[in-house]
């Protein structure tokens, strides 16, 4: 082969030698050019495409590094064997439809797990992650701790004594890439034998987690107060999993007397308490309570947090503090898996918490989630007569109860006609409660204050509650 009639556009943003290796090689994938096949010398294609002999030997050193031909000496260039190299092709087909897409397309969604993004401090992000990155640190790009990187764990530390009351050294922390990572990291630490007792209704992807560790798994019923101990105590459970802070999805804040009733009854040996502290930065009425783990004297309670509601899901970045019995044996059987998060995610989430932005984050949240909140309570002013409020005083969304027997079913179908989506109460339950009234989940985190009006106006329409008109 001596020639390659190959049409170069001299107009192009894309470099000419870049022009050429590209032809050639899509057409060595495509087979026109086949395996073994000389190529034209360089000489003789700058001559034959008018271009310099450099641009051409810029496309075939391209072409050689990637292996797609191969130099022998006084020979030329030949065609190499592709069997086994990567032939990644540009996705310029149609593209299929994702069948995990939703097809209803909502005007309103009162997600209860929503994030308001926002407000995510973009800028300060930017410039952390430029920061990072500024100098040539090769050890970023090598396998770090298993735990996870000592400054950020050492600013978790701070952060939950500060601010949560928790007692902890940086050592009882293991970073890792979500609650569910973490939570089946504990189980190779604590070991299958035990019975895990949930709240009812429950966080269900906990309990689906627990149920495909092969643990035995069950509910226990909650009262005004939080999980009923004497209904724990009866299950037989070893480890109880709750949330004091923010009950999800009821939104019950466990008083201190209850608090109390659970750690004395994690006093038996063997017994456990798993504390997640759901939701724990967002409150809107009395005194922050602190957390479970702060009054903990027997060192029986495993506390589990996430960066993902305060800052963003993405950012896939939870934190798990054993006690100090547990972190033997996690040094034992579990310390040689590997950290599931980036280094230089966890180096700017340490200059974010240390330098005040993650502060003055949460402030900001707080104030913007505080002023959605307060404007879902204005709007549902006068529902009274036809739904109990509840779990407003926390976390990003609230409960509506409904008297009068109608069912919940009907409620979400209405509100997906207007284009309004909101959750039910009952897929919070494991098991069915068919003679429990209609609840609704409103949550208001992502939501524009002028848009949970609007909603507000129009679910009160279709639901028959009074008082809709405009003021």
């Amino acid at each position: 082969m001596n020639e390659l009639a190959i049409s170069l556009d001299t107009k192009s943003k894309v470099p000419l030698y870049e022009q050429i290796y590209q032809y050639v090689k899509q057409e060595i994938q495509n087979g026109r050019i086949p395996n073994g096949e000389k190529l034209p010398s360089t000489r003789s294609l700058c001559r034959f495409l008018e271009v310099s002999r450099s641009t051409v030997e810029l496309a075939y050193e391209q072409l050689l590094s990637e292996g797609y031909i191969e130099a022998e000496p006084c020979r030329g260039y030949f065609v190499s064997e592709l069997e086994g190299l990567y032939q990644l092709k540009p996705q310029n087909q149609k593209v299929l439809d994702d069948p995990d897409k939703k097809c209803v397309q909502y005007r309103y969604d009162f997600s209860p797990s929503g994030v308001d993004l926002k407000s995510f401090p973009y800028n300060v992000w930017r410039k952390l992650s430029k920061e990072s990155l500024m100098d040539d640190r090769a050890e970023l790009f090598r396998l770090g701790h298993p735990q996870g990187e000592w400054g950020l764990r050492n600013a978790i530390s701070h952060y939950l004594h500060q601010a949560r009351g928790v007692n902890c050294s940086p050592e009882q922390i293991i970073v890792g890439a979500g609650n569910d990572y973490l939570l089946m990291l504990l189980a190779t630490v604590m070991g299958q034998n035990h019975k895990v007792a949930l709240e009812n209704p429950t966080y269900r992807q906990a309990y689906r987690l627990f149920k495909n560790l092969s643990y035995e798994v069950c509910t226990v019923d909650m009262d005004a107060k939080g999980m009923s101990v004497s209904e724990l105590e009866k299950s037989g459970a070893d480890i109880a999993f709750v949330m004091p802070s923010h009950q999800y999805p009821l939104g019950i804040v466990m008083p201190i007397r209850r608090r109390m009733e659970l750690l004395r009854w994690a006093e038996q040996e063997g017994r456990y308490i798993i504390e997640d502290d759901y939701d724990s930065e967002f409150r809107y009425k009395g005194k922050p309570i602190p957390a479970l783990q702060g009054y903990d004297n027997h060192e029986k309670v495993i506390y589990i947090g996430t960066f993902s509601k305060s800052i963003a899901p993405a950012i896939r970045m939870s934190y798990l503090v054993l006690t100090p019995q547990l972190l033997k044996q996690y040094q034992e059987r579990s310390s040689f898996l590997s950290s599931t998060v980036s280094r230089v995610d966890q180096l700017i989430l340490q200059k974010f918490i240390e330098e005040g932005y993650y502060e003055r984050h949460l402030n900001k949240t707080r104030a913007l989630y505080k002023s959605r909140h307060d404007t879902l309570l204005s709007a549902l002013k006068g529902i009274e007569p036809v739904a109990r409020i509840s779990g407003e005083n926390a976390g990003v969304h609230l409960l509506l109860t409904f008297q009068g027997g109608v069912r919940e079913e009907e409620l979400i179908s209405r509100a997906e006609e207007e284009g309004i989506r909101v959750y039910g109460l009952s897929e919070y339950y494991v098991a069915p409660e068919p003679d429990s009234p209609a609840t609704i989940l409103l949550g208001y985190a992502n939501m524009q204050e002028e848009s949970i009006r609007k909603a507000i106006e129009i679910l009160r329409n279709i639901w028959g509650v009074p008082g809709c008109e405009s003021d």
